[in-house]
């Protein structure tokens, strides 16, 4: 038999990387080299990335009693609100080394759990690729509130069988603050035992979460997050924007950039932009289902749970990534949450998506920020770039979907 990456590292190596210790500095390691990375924002009072945005919002509520999703519609769930807020602890020039903080504090959760602080020798390899993986993605995951969701999700799915209600409250808190962990709750009410600990405990968050709203006579606004983004054109980055973004490059059909300066993003127009946008939808709705009645499938020809829960999850988080009309560079940061628990519980039958998603996250960081401004300009090698990207997406969702139709047919 064919040793495995980690059986080719040499034996003394391999016991030094599974002591607590050498995790706990590689931790530590790699979260000072983000606060590095951030010192020269901090010492002049500024923020990074989306941050200024977070910043903004929760100093207008505090100041003026504007609060976005209360007083106005919004783009995200309200609970967003509770890290933005949070996050001014420290004061308006802090508000990014706050920002740092919790960071920091929720990727250290995250790594307990993959591990069971410390003790569980088969979580170590997920942990450490989790680091590696957040690494890469640097500038997103400490500059959007993604960075602050994924571990939450990744607590949320590990601990959904040993502690199924403070799981299933980090969920719908996680759901409530950006909206993507509720393909995981999704799939956690089709295929885990624990489905209704997962809906009650989801409903009891939501009703509280709507109670509060409602006190400060926001109510109206509660769901406006839902449609927000559906006048939105085409990204540039969005996987099913990459036949348009070609035909941009090569100056065919009228494709073109466009850049929606009320919500600061870039689109392809022209050509089959609008048709293709409109499809986004109803293609992920049907994906949705479709993982759906395949996880049902293969539940009924006995397939192990567990296991279903984490392809599951794969795939539908994929298919929210890849039938998405927006394609930002931090939705990396939702697949890799998923394949990091994945490699915590099989690491082996995981290293396929976990080699993947460490490489789609290096051309995700090249492209954005890296050489942005040449995307912008239709460079065709970033094109280039970015079609490979969006093309091994394609192939993480397909080996999702293998994945549960194998284990499926060997159940039966």
């Amino acid at each position: 038999m064919t040793a495995g990456p980690e059986e080719k590292i040499p034996a003394g190596i391999r016991a030094r990387l599974r002591r607590p210790r050498t995790l706990a500095t590689a931790f530590a390691v790699v979260h000072l080299v983000f606060l590095i990375f951030l010192l020269p924002l901090i010492v002049t009072g500024d923020v990074l990335s989306d941050v200024a945005f977070y910043r903004s919002w929760a100093f207008d509520g505090l100041r003026d009693g504007v609060w976005v999703g209360i007083t106005e519609d919004w783009v995200y769930p309200v609970a967003a609100l509770l890290p933005m807020i949070a996050a001014t602890a420290l004061g308006y020039d802090l508000y990014h080394f706050t920002w740092w903080l919790m960071f920091t504090a929720l990727n250290a959760a995250a790594v307990l759990v993959l591990t069971r602080r410390g003790k569980r020798i088969q979580g170590y390899p997920a942990a450490y690729w989790w680091l590696a993986a957040t690494s890469i993605l640097g500038p997103v995951a400490v500059g959007r509130i993604d960075g602050l969701t994924g571990p939450m999700v990744i607590v949320g799915l590990v601990l959904m069988t040993a502690r199924p209600v403070i799981a299933a409250t980090i969920l719908a808190l996680a759901t409530w603050i950006k909206v993507w962990p509720a393909a995981v709750i999704g799939v956690l009410l089709v295929a885990s035992r624990q489905r209704l600990a997962m809906l009650l405990t989801g409903m009891a968050v939501s009703a509280v979460i709507a109670g509060i709203t409602a006190a400060f006579g926001g109510l109206e606004h509660l769901l406006s997050f839902i449609g927000a983004q559906a006048d939105r054109g085409m990204q540039l980055e969005a996987p099913f924007t990459t036949p348009g973004l070609w035909q941009a490059v090569l100056g065919l059909d009228g494709a073109h950039v466009y850049h929606d300066v009320s919500i600061n993003t870039l689109e392809i127009r022209g050509a089959m932009g609008a048709f293709v946008a409109d499809l986004m939808t109803p293609l992920l709705f049907l994906a949705s289902l479709s993982v759906a009645g395949l996880l049902l499938w293969a539940m009924k020809n006995g397939a192990a749970r567990g296991q279903l829960v984490l392809l599951g999850s794969l795939a539908m988080v994929s298919a929210f990534v890849v039938f998405n009309k927006v394609g930002s560079p931090q939705f990396q940061l939702w697949v890799i949450a998923v394949v990091a628990v994945g490699l915590a519980f099989d690491r082996r039958r995981w290293m396929v998506p976990g080699i993947l998603m460490l490489v789609i996250s290096t051309l995700t960081t090249l492209i954005y920020p890296t050489f942005y401004g040449e995307l912008f300009s239709l460079n065709p090698a970033v094109a280039l770039l970015l079609t490979i990207r969006n093309v091994l997406s394609f192939v993480v969702l397909g080996w999702a979907v293998r994945g549960i139709v194998r284990a499926g047919k060997s159940a039966r």
